[in-house]
């Protein structure tokens, strides 16, 4: 898989968290995300559980609250979107500070809010808690297509290429007295977006030729092998089986 990669979302630690492999700690975001989804919304006390079921990761992990908050704005779009629905939506209406809204709206809302919030939760943990490098392994390791995983890993690595041109080239256009203010510069980006198509191309390209006259034929070498004790497994599926007990508390009481 090569060297080691770092990205923003992680944060370097020696918590038990950790320390899990990675294909555990996928399977058990995985496990969650399906519990939170299953649960029907009217239960709302068992949202407020898996908020403090994660809050706990989130201690034993040692990731602070600012950090995990700071990285859920990433999920700002559908906040919006939810916040539309109850002005939108049909059906029977319900007046909330003078304002008329639909009840299947409100219900929907607080449906895309509530597991959606839970969802980005669980995510920014596991990428805080895990390198890009082990994710792949993980997936690796739970039998995802080889072919994905490769795809997954170009991704990841030439996004970092191309951001590097981006970067010199701002560089270059700025050491040149360049700065867009305005339409009349619009087609210096054009032309700057046009250059950094080819040379991602052509890089593309020689990367590519580098991989195939060190005997790549396809495939990846795997590097590292991750496994898993017992003992791991039950302590990466600890917080969705709590979440399976609070998801059927849900639906029976």
């Amino acid at each position: 898989m090569g060297a080691g990669h770092a990205h923003r979302l992680y944060r370097h630690g020696h918590s038990p968290v950790h320390a899990l492999p990675p294909h555990t700690k996928l399977a058990a975001v995985l496990a969650f995300v399906v519990v939170v989804v299953s649960t029907p919304r009217e239960a709302m006390w068992a949202f407020a559980v898996y908020a403090g079921l994660l809050a706990l990761v989130a201690y034993a992990a040692r990731v602070p609250a600012g950090f995990l908050l700071k990285r859920l704005l990433i999920e700002v779009p559908f906040v919006a979107f939810a916040v539309l629905l109850p002005f939108v939506a049909e059906g029977e209406r319900v007046n909330v500070l003078g304002l008329s809204l639909s009840v299947n709206g409100l219900w929907g809302a607080w449906n895309v809010l509530a597991k959606g919030t839970l969802g980005v939760a669980a995510s920014v943990l596991l990428a805080s808690t895990t390198e890009l490098r082990e994710l792949l392994l993980g997936l690796q390791r739970l039998k995802l297509p080889p072919l994905l995983v490769q795809i997954a890993s170009f991704m990841v690595r030439y996004g970092d290429v191309i951001t590097d041109e981006m970067r010199r080239m701002r560089i270059a256009r700025e050491s040149r007295g360049f700065e867009a203010r305005g339409m009349r510069h619009w087609g210096v980006l054009a032309k700057s977006a046009g250059a950094l198509f080819i040379r991602s191309y052509e890089r593309g390209e020689r990367v590519h030729l580098a991989m195939v006259s060190r005997g790549y034929a396809g495939s990846m070498p795997v590097i590292d092998e991750a496994t898993a004790s017992r003992a791991q497994w039950s302590y990466a599926l600890a917080l969705p089986s709590a979440a399976l007990v609070v998801c059927l508390l849900g639906w029976t009481l």
